[in-house]
């Protein structure tokens, strides 16, 4: 069990005990330093707060890590501090954690994969909050195995507008025969992920998303924008397809985020679009809620789907 300690050690064992909700068997042995420090106002989340989180959503969240390149927000202040974006390992020691083969990205140092439920909690007591992946795995690192669309919303946008744009997109999506995903960013916006079998190699799945959203802004400029900056998307939505290019990468599902309130990406179902509260109304607290009530996992097809961007180029007339 991880339990506050006295000192500013403490050690994990087999539960994660929780403030609110409840959460997974971990089986897991770590020192936490200084369990007690508060990292986000707001809420008085501890670092133990954290650390036992990513205990308990271990078992949820490792298939969405498991292969894939990985970069690291931490936060060794709390979130009010300053924050440090890392893809690499030269700057972090966290028992465990893989550096893969500089062959998977010449030219640049070894990126870092997490692979178990002991280096995801090594990962927190790192005072690491949010995890990022990559849209390819190590099977076939030139080949992305999903293209992510990220509904970023611009000042003046409204929640129910944001969820109205994002259906717009999945119906954009059915209309070329891609089946999608839908997936909480634990921020603003949301993740419209579509699978693929790894065929083409990043540039090629790049324009193509570039390509679908520059369709989406000139069919409906007083939504949808194509062009990044915040400028730009007053009163709109900029429809982030920049997240597909080599190297990118998006929040990991079930990462928290390192914002006010710990926000968590939660995978949802398309049926629960209409009734969802906020991009993060699940936290690392409540999660374990939904969780618990869940009958069935929202994205069971989501593995076995097989579609690649041929007939979807050719609908979008641009083969």
């Amino acid at each position: 069990m991880i339990e506050p300690g006295n000192t500013e050690t403490t050690e994990t064992t087999e539960k994660a005990p929780r403030k609110k909700g409840h959460g997974a068997s971990a089986g897991i042995k770590i020192k936490v330093t200084h369990p007690e420090r508060v990292i986000d106002p707001s809420t008085k989340a501890t670092k133990m707060d954290l650390v036992q989180y990513y205990a308990a959503i271990a078992p949820h969240m490792l298939p969405h890590l498991k292969g894939r390149p990985i970069a690291l927000v931490r936060a060794p202040t709390g979130i009010g501090g300053e924050l440090f974006f890392q893809k690499h390992g030269e700057k972090i020691s966290i028992p465990g954690i893989v550096q893969l083969p500089r062959s998977y990205w010449p030219g640049h140092p070894a990126m870092l994969e997490i692979a178990s439920a002991e280096t995801l909690v090594g990962a927190a007591q790192m005072n690491v909050i949010e995890m990022h992946t990559w849209n390819s795995t190590t099977e076939d690192i030139a080949h992305p195995d999903r293209v992510i669309f990220d509904l970023d919303p611009g000042e003046g946008i409204s929640w129910e507008t944001l969820k109205e744009a994002t259906a717009l997109t999945k119906k954009m999506l059915d209309l070329l025969g891609l089946a999608s995903f839908l997936k909480t960013s634990g921020g603003k916006g949301l993740h419209v992920v579509v699978p693929l079998t790894p065929k083409w190699d990043y540039d090629r799945v790049k324009d193509f998303s570039e390509q679908v959203v520059v369709h989406m802004a000139r069919t409906i400029p007083t939504l949808f924008v194509a062009k990044s900056g915040a400028r730009n998307r007053v009163g709109r939505i900029f429809v982030d397809y920049l997240r597909n290019g080599k190297g990118a990468t998006t929040i990991a599902a079930f990462s928290a985020r390192a914002r006010p309130g710990l926000g968590v990406s939660v995978p949802v179902s398309w049926k629960e679009l209409p009734g969802l509260e906020a991009a993060n109304q699940w936290d690392i607290f409540n999660v374990f809620e939904r969780l618990s009530r869940q009958r069935a996992d929202p994205w069971k097809d989501y593995a076995r789907t097989r579609q690649t961007l041929e007939g979807a180029l050719r609908k979008l007339g641009r083969e």
